[in-house]
């Protein structure tokens, strides 16, 4: 089991302090990192936090594994040091761990494909009648219905992610870990959420529950747990400040990537240009993805803090700023760029946050860090 950092002389007990939770939804490999030097900066703006930590950690997506490794007790900022240094093998993820094609997925579609077409050109090469419209588009819809679950399957990250647990000392056990986690997905037969970590689904192994979690669709393949098929939780990832309400949180903050873009100069494989669309389809589904959940997250964000319950510390990216996450994330000056402009923008909204005496911030008993860096 890992060890759990002692927390500081310092810092005010956690029984006599508000209940805090740390809210992270996905936004691919680009907003895990815009995560990470976002939470970076916090630790650093806030005294004693680093030892303090969050008192519930919900995570959905490319956030779940954020928000595993963070309740597990490792620093953001060891994190954060090991994307800034090509040769910090820390967490040592690369392309090949993401982009595993499902080659059983595949094989099965090739094989129905086989068999659709011998079916279709049997019928058009018989003597007898002609095939009617209706016969062809039952071909068609036979044709579809042998189209892949997903491109890629998720198992090569699972082990990657259960490798690195067992040399950083990680339990891969929702009860093991040091701090309350919770990751979300959904069911996909059933369009159920799915709360990994909560009541029947404490058994289900983190790193399984990352994956399910991250099941993309067309992307990824859907996860099976048990009988059962998980796919990305999607928008319902707003649900997150609900699980975090339900669990009795009194202040949450929330790091959320997936804003909407606003094109200027838009970085494209043929150089830069003036629209999203001339980044091609996948670009204008995430843009429109990114509009959708941006929109849901505002309208939850005021529903909650009208509630007056619960206070809501929502970090986020500028639209403008979210251009960089346009940039290939393979690319290690991508990378660069993404984590150092999320901590310095970060810390810009933290230390504006004490300075006005935010009473959120004040009903956490956050206070600012003595000679921060």
């Amino acid at each position: 089991m890992p060890e759990v950092p002692e927390v500081s002389p310092d810092v005010p007990a956690r029984a006599s302090a508000a209940k805090i939770a740390l809210c992270v939804p996905g936004g691919g490999a680009t907003g895990a990192m815009y995560q990470i030097g976002a939470l970076a900066a916090f630790d650093d703006c806030i005294a004693g936090f680093s030892e303090r930590g969050f008192d519930l950690y919900v995570g959905a997506g490319s956030g779940a594994t954020v928000a595993a490794v963070l309740a597990a007790g490792r620093a953001p900022e060891r994190i954060y040091r090991a994307f800034l240094d090509p040769a910090d093998t820390y967490f040592p993820l690369e392309r090949r761990h993401l982009l595993h094609m499902d080659f059983p997925e595949w094989r099965r579609t090739v094989v129905s494909i086989w068999q659709t077409l011998r079916h279709g050109s049997t019928s058009l090469l018989s003597r007898g009648p002609a095939p009617t419209p209706s016969v062809l588009w039952e071909e068609l819809d036979r044709l579809f219905d042998t189209l892949p679950a997903g491109f890629f399957s998720l198992d090569r990250y699972e082990r990657f992610l259960e490798e690195f647990f067992v040399r950083r000392g990680i339990a891969n056990s929702f009860p093991l870990t040091p701090r309350p986690l919770r990751i979300l997905a959904h069911d996909l037969d059933s369009g159920e959420p799915a709360l990994f970590g909560g009541t029947g689904f404490d058994h289900v192994p983190i790193t399984r529950a990352c994956i399910a979690s991250m099941a993309v669709p067309p992307f990824f393949s859907p996860v099976r747990i048990g009988g059962r098929h998980y796919i990305d939780s999607g928008a319902a990832q707003i649900s997150h400040l609900d699980v975090a309400v339900d669990e009795g949180a009194d202040v949450i903050v929330v790091v959320n990537p997936m804003v909407p873009v606003l094109a200027e100069r838009v970085p494209t494989g043929h150089g830069p240009k003036s629209s999203v669309r001339n980044k091609g389809l996948m670009w204008v589904m995430n843009q429109s993805i990114r509009i959708g959940m941006h929109r849901f997250m505002q309208e939850s964000v005021a529903r909650i803090a009208a509630g007056g319950k619960t206070d809501v510390l929502l970090i986020e990216p500028d639209p403008s700023d979210a251009m960089l996450f346009m940039h290939n994330p393979a690319s290690f000056a991508a990378r660069r760029k993404i984590l150092e402009h999320a901590y310095r923008t970060t810390r810009k909204v933290v230390e504006d946050w004490l300075a006005a005496d935010a009473p959120a911030l004040a009903r956490a008993r956050l206070r600012p860090q003595e000679n921060a860096p």
